[in-house]
């Protein structure tokens, strides 16, 4: 090659391989999922945080991992980052992305998951829909957690207009207020004063719910280290188990309106909820090395 004369060269030879990832969402809440299963992926706090970074990386609100599975009868295992790098252990959402990709792999209409919240039990709910089988719903103080014992169907905490929470775990921490109208609460300028008071060691999910008919809820969710999100799964599972809990509704099948678009949630008798919603591809790529 003569002096000075540049060679061409593929795009794979500027960027290096990278590791494969697919872009998917459910309701809106983006989300990249890494298959881990043969080659492990354990990335830190910086690398989470650009991967999620719009303006430098992917974009997303939860980096998402799938692990070989740890339990018989399981096909996987799952773990979620939100886009601050902080681990979390639960996001419906995101359960519902993976459980259609191994369903789409296996050709099957059922899979069992478990995520570090808990067993998730997954089906086929019609096309690009999923049910996801969220586990027992608690109330004990303990479970949330809160730094002391308290009250967990009315705690004595908020900001502004928010008060009397309804505190429970969906595998996740999560704070629901019923307010009159969710579009008249600024949730995104209250929440981070209620994640931080100090009744929580974990922070928490604080969800605004306003039931519109026996079977509707309307839901804002601002979540632990993402903010504002589309949609929550989780919290849509707790704002419906929330409603039944203070007996505002008979209902244990409720439709949950979110900025995204809409969820179905079920209570069990035994406390459990299901969560049945759609889910959609976006892009696949390559995660530099």
């Amino acid at each position: 090659m003569p002096t000075g004369e540049r060679g061409r060269k593929s795009w794979s030879e500027i960027h290096g391989r990278g590791r494969p990832f697919l872009k998917m969402h459910g309701l809106r809440n983006h989300f990249v999922i890494v298959d881990a299963r043969e080659v492990p992926f354990e990335p830190n706090a910086e690398s989470v945080r650009w991967i999620c970074d719009p303006t430098a990386g992917v974009g997303a609100d939860q980096l998402v991992s799938i692990e070989a599975a740890r339990g018989e009868g399981e096909a996987a295992f799952v773990r979620f980052w939100n886009r601050d790098g902080g681990e979390i252990e639960a996001c419906g959402n995101a359960t519902r992305c993976v459980a259609w990709l191994l369903l789409e792999e296996g050709g099957t209409d059922e899979v069992a998951l478990r995520a570090p919240g808990g067993a998730l039990s997954c089906r086929r709910a019609g096309a690009e829909r999923v049910s996801v089988r969220m586990g027992r719903i608690s109330t004990d103080w303990r479970d949330v957690p809160l730094a002391e014992e308290r009250d967990t169907c009315h705690l004595d905490v908020g900001a502004g207009p928010l008060e009397d929470a309804a505190v429970l775990s969906v595998g996740n921490p999560h704070a629901v207020f019923f307010v009159d109208d969710v579009e008249a609460i600024d949730l995104a300028a209250l929440a981070p004063a209620i994640q931080r008071d100090p009744l929580f060691p974990d922070q928490v999910n604080v969800g605004i719910a306003e039931l519109r008919a026996e079977d509707r809820l309307r839901l804002r969710v601002y979540e632990r280290g993402a903010g504002l999100t589309m949609a929550c799964g989780s919290g849509a599972c707790a704002a419906a188990f929330a409603a039944l809990w203070r007996g505002l509704t008979d209902c244990s099948r409720l439709a949950v309106e979110l900025p995204g678009g809409e969820l179905t949630i079920e209570i069990l008798a035994d406390g459990s909820a299901v969560m049945t919603g759609p889910v959609a591809f976006s892009f696949s790529g390559l995660l530099p090395p």
